[in-house]
């Protein structure tokens, strides 16, 4: 197509020879279709086209490809009355959109030459697209990974949340320090979602509850709320690769029942005719507000009961739509709740059961089990979610009077089991006493899932014999392991294209895209000189594309040679980004004192976000950024050393990441990480890992070989056996001279110009205090590092293990996640959709 074709007029009349505009795969269709709808949807001409009209265009062209797929979907999964999965996360940290969904509908060469006869660039489209930063972290964009692989293995599923309207902040660093600025991501508009006007369900809160007798003299109880907001429907179809299958993303925003009050208005009350709207909308408003204040914590109770309310009244009125009454609602739906934040929807369908549909407590109760899965997430005790009591009354009075009577049946049950043991009647009882009355969440969820599952072999028997142990004693047959596992489509094919196309060449075809255990066939030419040559330029490609993109956003320059050794994760104490410095310290004055030491140059690069609210966490940040400048900026050293913070991590950032890294940090205190989904993406793309026998990394180790993975560090049970024994930071600082050194180094001032005391807070709490044991670790890992740098000297090891990583990595494939889940917990089986 000649270039003046792209300034005419679309023609809305197809002709019989031509793909339908809608639908077709191939380059006019595509072309013509990007055309009509930057007339007809954006309302421009090329010449007064902006970046982002452009990007619509492109947007709107690829998902009408996908809506034809997803009717079809939807209409077989309702003739059929397939059993759905419903996937309960109040994050889904979907990354972008568009190369993702050219990769999957398998039309990405043809959609860059079709670009290319429109005078467009691809690549800077999709640069353009603004992520949707639906997710904090690690739990997000597990669920992100999941909606690809349900799709995928042509399991029909639902993912419900809530519709953030502003997403994890943006991170900025000003003079080293975290800031945070509002994640604006739907300022310019989402066209991969679709409001439904119709999908409206009211959700209540406060007020107080009166009892009542029916028609048929049944007692029943009302709730009488003193607040209403209305949740909205929007809908993305999360497509799968290779399969007709469309996976319905339904996220919720919240709206007032009335956006205006005229009788405030006419009566000079301007902001009380806009204070319903106002708030009702701030439900929705902004993900994960800071929590620390008690208003930050009514909120987010409110935000999770708001997106549960919905879904359970969506999935209600699908039931009775589609399949009939409500006796068999189990049968049609299972909703895997995603961590302790959807817990509150156990209480919830069991109020909307009894009180809206006038069952008795048996009955909704056998459905209410029957329907919930938990996955638990985190070993944290201080992260298993709890709610004041007080709370709860305010805002759910009515869940509140249905958790006491869950907990007065549960506990008998726990009493005749465990005869005369009030103190396992403690622990188990969904209201803890101890510090103020409060609601367990992770409680509530075990008690009301009719399985319970962990995310990796280690962390699921640490819950058995830990934070769930009284549970586990009393249902064993609930608990189950599904090791996590991330999408080859994201952070294989469109996150290394290189790579990607290597492996096809090397496999025959792209299958190992939806079979991953097929990287196998790499192993045999682990040890080929032609293929290490090959498989080292992608690498080193991906390093100087990282390279280009740290000198112009991190404003530092990078050599592409050295070895990359990267930690990218949410910054937390317990992922132990403080171990980290204090190694690249320990080298930077090793080298101070001896300038012509033999040292193997590294660029050690960070990404991470730390919570609003979590000091240390910002503290650990400013010391980063102030050792990154004192050694970039030092002659001496900046030849072997150079240190890097990609600002604003997130999921298009790690994509940059992820095929750039030479070694994948994963040096989380053992039995602290559930699992970890970085560990994958970075060994999928031929990253050796560094890590200890934590979550995931154990597997890891297992499948790639001890060989090819540096471990270090205590086990689980050496963490707990010390910890009892009482541990003592402060002997084993006094013991290892340079460790003293470094922390003596860090508070002279010389990485905060002078001032003694700025960093005292990280070091005195790691002296004192040291809740993650980084100085335990501290010399394990040293001597690690550097059996690192000597297996870097010699190439060709380096290489071949860099191999066996990738062809070992089949196991954590989350569709092989997807399949273990629809077999052992939710037994539900694929169904084709035929296209």
């Amino acid at each position: 197509m000649s270039p003046e074709k792209t300034l005419e007029t679309p023609d809305p009349v197809a002709t019989p020879t031509h793909e339908h505009t809608r639908t077709g795969m191939s380059k006019d269709a595509l072309n013509r279709a990007f055309i009509d709808n930057l007339f007809y949807v954006q309302g421009r001409f090329r010449e007064v086209a902006s970046p982002n009209d452009l990007y619509m265009a492109a947007a709107y062209t690829v998902r009408d490809r996908l809506l034809g797929r997803w009717i079809k979907c939807a209409e077989t999964y309702r003739d059929s009355k397939a059993r759905t999965v419903c996937y309960f996360s109040a994050e889904f940290l979907l990354g972008p959109h568009l190369l993702n969904n050219l990769v999957n509908l398998g039309i990405l060469d043809v959609a860059s030459e079709a670009g290319a006869e429109l005078g467009l660039d691809l690549h800077e489209l999709i640069e353009s697209e603004e992520e949707p930063g639906l997710g904090n972290g690690g739990l997000g964009r597990l669920a992100a990974c999941y909606m690809d692989s349900l799709s995928t293995v042509q399991i029909p599923a639902i993912g419900y949340g809530i519709r953030y309207e502003f997403g994890i902040f943006d991170q900025v660093i000003e003079d080293g320090w975290q800031v945070e600025k509002s994640d604006t991501w739907l300022k310019n508009g989402n066209p991969w979602e679709i409001l439904r006007h119709g999908l409206r369900f009211p959700v209540k809160f406060g007020g107080r509850t009166e009892q009542y007798h029916d028609e048929h003299g049944t007692l029943r109880v009302r709730w009488l709320a003193d607040m209403e907001v209305i949740g909205v429907g929007y809908d993305t179809p999360i497509l799968g690769y290779g399969a007709g299958n469309v996976s319905l993303l339904r996220l919720w925003k919240s709206e007032a029942p009335e956006s205006f009050d005229f009788q405030s208005f006419n009566v000079g009350d301007y902001y009380g005719a806009v204070q319903a709207k106002i708030e009702a909308e701030t439900i929705s408003k902004v993900l994960y507000p800071n929590d620390e204040p008690s208003a930050g914590k009514e909120l987010r109770l409110k935000q999770q009961y708001f997106f549960v309310s919905c879904s359970l009244q969506d999935m209600i009125r699908l039931q009775l739509n589609t399949v009939g009454p409500l006796d068999g609602f189990a049968d049609k739906f299972v909703a895997q709740l995603n961590d302790t934040h959807p817990a509150i929807a156990v209480a919830e369908l069991m109020r909307l059961l009894m009180d809206e549909h006038g069952m008795g407590w048996d009955q909704a109760w056998g459905i209410t089990h029957k329907t919930f899965c938990y996955t638990n997430h985190t070993l944290l005790p201080e992260a298993l979610e709890t709610w004041s009591v007080r709370l709860f009354e305010k805002l759910l009075p009515r869940h509140l009077e249905i958790i006491y009577e869950i907990n007065r049946r549960f506990l008998d049950e726990v009493r005749v089991r465990f005869l005369n043991d009030e103190g396992r009647v403690a622990r188990m009882s969904l209201i803890g006493e101890e510090g103020g009355r409060r609601v367990r969440m992770a409680n509530l969820a075990v008690v009301g899932s009719s399985a319970v599952n962990g995310v990796a072999q280690l962390h699921s028997e640490l819950v058995k014999t830990t934070i769930l142990k009284d549970f586990y004693d009393l249902w064993p047959e609930r608990f189950h392991n599904v090791t996590n596992g991330v999408t080859p489509r994201r952070f294989i094919a469109v996150c290394n294209p290189r790579l990607a196309a290597l492996i096809t060449e090397t496999c025959g075809d792209d299958r190992w895209l939806t079979d991953l255990n097929r990287l196998r066939e790499l192993e045999n030419y682990a040890d080929d000189a032609d293929f290490q040559g090959r498989w080292r330029a992608v690498k080193t490609a991906a390093k100087r594309n990282l390279a280009r993109w740290l000198t112009q956003h991190a404003w530092v320059t990078v050599d592409p040679e050295s070895l990359f050794d990267v930690q990218a994760k949410r910054l937390h104490e317990y992922k132990r980004q403080h171990l980290n410095l204090l190694h690249i310290v320990s080298l930077y004055q090793r080298l101070k004192q001896d300038p012509n030491l033999p040292m193997v140059p590294r660029t050690f690069i960070f990404g991470a976000k730390a919570a609003p609210g979590y000091h240390l966490a910002k503290l650990i940040i400013k010391l980063i950024n102030a050792v990154a400048d004192v050694i970039n900026h030092d002659p001496q050293v900046n030849d072997s050393l150079r240190v890097a913070f990609m600002p604003n991590f997130n999921v298009q950032n790690g994509q940059r990441l992820y095929p750039a890294a030479d070694l994948s940090e994963q040096i989380s205190l053992a039995g602290k990480e559930a699992s970890g989904t970085g560990n994958m993406k970075f060994s999928m793309n031929g990253a050796l890992t560094i890590g200890t026998l934590d979550g995931a990394n154990v597997e890891i180790r297992e499948e790639v070989g001890e060989d090819n993975f540096f471990l270090f560090g205590m086990t689980a049970d050496e963490v707990s056996r010390r910890q009892a024994e009482g541990y003592r930071p402060w002997e084993i600082c006094r013991d290892d001279q340079e460790l003293k050194s470094v922390l003596d180094l860090i508070n002279s001032g010389l990485f905060s110009h002078g001032d003694t005391t700025l960093f005292r807070p990280l070091t005195d709490n790691l002296i004192h205090q040291d809740p993650f044991m980084v100085l335990a670790d501290y010399r394990a890992y040293l001597d690690c590092q550097e059996r690192v740098s000597r297996a870097w000297s010699d190439r060709p090891r380096w290489e071949r293990m860099s191999i066996l990583n990738v062809a070992r990595m089949g196991k954590f494939s989350s569709d092989r996640a997807i399949r273990e889940y629809a077999e052992k917990i939710w037994k539900v089986k694929p169904l084709p959709v035929s296209l």
